[in-house]
């Protein structure tokens, strides 16, 4: 009798067990897949991030662009070129600093399933958008406003 017991009890602690793996196992499945879809999201969220900045950029030129037209006349050409010249220098802020967010990141997250978008693609667009930037200022400070 304390024979079959021992066997019984013996039984379900290797049932018991087997289950243990079992939920184990499936429970670091899914804390792998939480942890991939966590390194999906933040690569989403960089590029969010950068397209924020590249979007603040484009702003910040069409401003510096629109303040040379737009206050033509109505202010000093001194004021005209200085507001366009730090609109347009930060605009090319901007196109630096997203490609510097995107490249540098912070500490590595995990290997996302998402693709990264290519650092010579950032680099090569970026860098027209700042050269753009640069024509830009050349434009404001020797070109003519019509302003006093």
């Amino acid at each position: 009798m304390a024979q079959q017991t021992l066997e019984r009890s013996s039984g379900k602690l290797a049932q018991s067990a087997q289950k243990l793996q079992g939920s184990t196992a499936r429970i670091e499945d899914s804390a792998d897949r939480r942890t991939q879809l966590a390194a999906d999201r933040t690569v989403l969220a960089a590029e969010r991030t950068y397209g924020a900045w590249v979007r603040t950029g484009l702003i910040a030129l069409a401003s510096g662009l629109g303040a040379k037209a737009g206050l033509a006349g109505v202010v000093p050409e001194w004021m005209i070129v200085a507001n366009g010249s730090v609109l347009v220098l930060f605009s090319a802020f901007c196109f630096g600093a997203a490609v510097w967010r995107q490249l540098n990141p912070g500490p590595p997250p995990p290997v996302p399933d998402t693709p990264r978008i290519h650092p010579a693609i950032l680099v090569g667009v970026n860098g027209f958008l700042a050269l753009v930037s640069v024509a830009a200022l050349f434009g404001i400070w020797f070109g003519r406003t019509g302003g006093h």
